[in-house]
């Protein structure tokens, strides 16, 4: 599943937004409890800032806010980085019942 660091550290503005990625999250470990007796299993994946559709609409000024507070790496995320993280999910079995963090160790400050 997919939700965001915005479920973790919604900001101003992002409330609808947060909760709706916080429901997504708060999902995931009664859904692995659910579904383990089928064999599957449940990964959720939050990240924060990537290029994508979402983003390339933000104005110029948002997106500036985001980046600034990059740590490392300096800039936003790329698609096949998510994608890597989908596959390694995938492929490791040891994987089950989590909400990663799929964000550089950034960490949205509450003001902007």
């Amino acid at each position: 599943m997919v939700s965001s660091a915005a479920a973790f550290d919604g900001q101003p503005g992002q409330v609808a937004y947060a909760a709706s990625k916080g429901a997504v999250a708060s999902l995931t470990l009664p859904m692995t409890r659910d579904l383990a007796r089928y064999g599957i299993r449940v990964v959720t994946i939050a990240p924060s800032l990537f290029d994508s559709r979402m983003t390339s609409v933000m104005s110029e000024k948002v997106r500036g806010s985001l980046e600034r507070v990059m740590e490392f790496p300096l800039r936003p995320g790329k698609p096949h980085e998510f994608a890597q993280l989908v596959t390694q999910s995938i492929e490791n079995v040891m994987l089950n019942g989590v909400v990663l963090r799929l964000d550089g160790g950034m960490r949205m400050p509450s003001k902007m």
